[in-house]
């Protein structure tokens, strides 16, 4: 069967050594041959986020159009048991697509691409977002249900995502994936350890707070975050352009010594109408106002929503409005998870180069667009070299 996979653009982006590689280091190498390869299953978990409202069936067919040897009088392929494919989903388990989306995601703007940098450095935001999972008894142990009215629950369990995005392309290029009892902070405190220096970290109010400030700030990102109204920095002085350096501390009180110093911009925005919404505002690491005005750190954070209609394209177009995730299991609903989120980065390369060849915006490229072409990448031919035994 590997053999006889074609995937298209999927093979470009997450070459088939690549694939090999993580299944060996998680373990998922088949000792003898079968007719569902890890390989197979790796690109199977991409093609189900790319098909998600197809059956087993439906996306392993799909996968498997277009022979490359396949003439006229050809016999069709005898494609293996819906059962066969979900025990071919379990062997691969979690690990080998996460370490594939771990391995090949990155930002990807270059410096030709419009809105990508904020004073020569590139803008990533975080949040988070809940993805319906199916009502089983594993997965409501494992991820749980949020509470929508007083003793009452939700109709799905709900795994949490909390993921950085480039702003300007829309890729999600690191993530964390939990049981929505696990808040979006505690996630988050594992992903900025995975910032570095040259980035600049837009975020919520929801996420400022001493401790995860400092351990952001501690990778030699730097930060541009909304405050909480109830986060007041003590003022130290008062920069030309009309901000101000203030002193943050735990706890927001003065009996500690422990301080941070962070530049604060206060400013509203028009509604669409000329009138002044506000006052917002933000605290940042980029203290010296030749580096980046209060002007250019207010429109900049205004790109942290970028993130949100990433989300949007995950949940919405490449899932499905409403669709509840497939996975009965909780190893599989995380498979399913990275699948869309390979299968995200995918479509958002795709994009990219369009954007460069014309010279226009990512921003203006159709996702849904871009979703169809890939999912026509499926039936070409040739893309897939042989494999041996794996």
């Amino acid at each position: 069967m590997s053999d006889l996979v074609s995937v298209g653009l999927m093979t470009r982006v997450f070459p088939p050594d690549v694939v090999d590689e993580v299944i060996a280091a998680a373990g998922r190498t088949e000792q003898r041959h079968r007719s569902l390869p890890a390989r197979v299953m790796a690109y199977f978990a991409v093609g189900m986020a790319l098909h998600s409202e197809g059956s087993y069936e439906d996306v392993l067919g799909l996968l498997t159009d277009g022979l490359a040897w396949a003439g006229p009088d050809a016999e069709p392929v005898k494609l293996p048991s819906k059962s066969a494919i979900f025990q071919a989903r379990e062997r691969l388990g979690a690990a080998p697509v996460r370490a594939l989306f771990d391995r090949v995601a990155q930002p990807m703007a270059t410096e030709a691409t419009p809105g990508a940098f904020l004073a020569g450095r590139r803008m990533v935001a975080i949040d988070g977002t809940c993805l319906d999972v199916a009502d089983t008894a594993g997965n409501d142990g494992f991820f749980g249900r949020p509470g929508v009215n007083k003793g009452e629950r939700s109709a799905f369990p709900q795994a949490r995502v909390v993921a950085l995005a480039e702003c300007a392309t829309h890729a999600i290029f690191d993530a964390e994936v939990g049981p929505c009892t696990t808040s979006e902070l505690a996630l988050s405190k594992t992903l900025v350890d995975r910032l570095e220096p040259g980035m600049v970290l837009l975020a919520d109010r929801g996420f400022t707070g001493f401790d995860l400030w400092q351990q952001a700030s501690g990778t030699g990102a730097d930060l541009l975050w909304r405050a909480t109204n109830n986060v007041r920095p003590r003022q130290v002085e008062t920069l030309a352009d009309g901000s101000w350096l203030g002193e943050m501390r735990r706890n927001n009180t003065k009996l500690t010594t422990e301080a941070i110093l962070v530049r604060v911009v206060d400013h509203h925005v028009e509604d669409g109408r000329g009138e002044p919404i506000g006052p917002f505002r933000l605290f940042t690491t980029l203290l010296d106002p030749e580096e980046a005005s209060a002007t250019d750190l207010a429109a900049a954070y205004a790109q942290r929503w970028e993130i949100e209609s990433a989300f949007d394209e995950l949940k919405t177009h490449q899932r499905g409005p409403r669709t509840v995730l497939r996975s009965k299991s909780p190893a599989l609903v995380e498979q399913e998870i990275w699948g869309h989120l390979c299968c995200h980065y995918a479509i958002r390369t795709l994009m990219l180069a369009a954007a460069h060849d014309t010279d226009v915006n990512p921003d203006r490229v159709s996702f849904t667009a871009a979703q169809r072409i890939t999912r026509r990448s499926l039936s070409q031919a040739g893309d897939f070299p042989p494999s041996g035994n794996s």
